[in-house]
């Protein structure tokens, strides 16, 4: 028996950019999806790619609190910089 797992939905309106739309629309007209299931699974790649990113600070930010070089302090004070604040 095969189980499929329920999730609550929630519905909710968005107004996207003119520009923005037209890319959903046509990725959804290639890969012969919906909008909304195009937008669900950008929404889903976004929130991860957010989370990836976050464990990265985190660890870079372990890093730089551990190092005890101090050529090794100030590259990764550099990098948490660009991390930060873009380069």
């Amino acid at each position: 028996m095969v189980r499929m797992v329920l999730r609550k939905q929630v519905r909710r309106s968005v107004t996207l950019p003119a520009q923005v739309a037209k890319q959903i629309e046509g990725i959804a007209k290639r890969r012969r999806l919906s909008d909304n299931r195009v937008l669900v699974e950008l929404i889903e790649e976004g929130i991860e790619v957010h989370k990836q990113k976050e464990r990265a600070f985190f660890h870079l930010a372990e890093r730089f609190r551990a190092a005890n070089d101090s050529a090794e302090v100030k590259r990764l004070g550099d990098e948490l910089g660009r991390f930060v604040f873009g380069e």
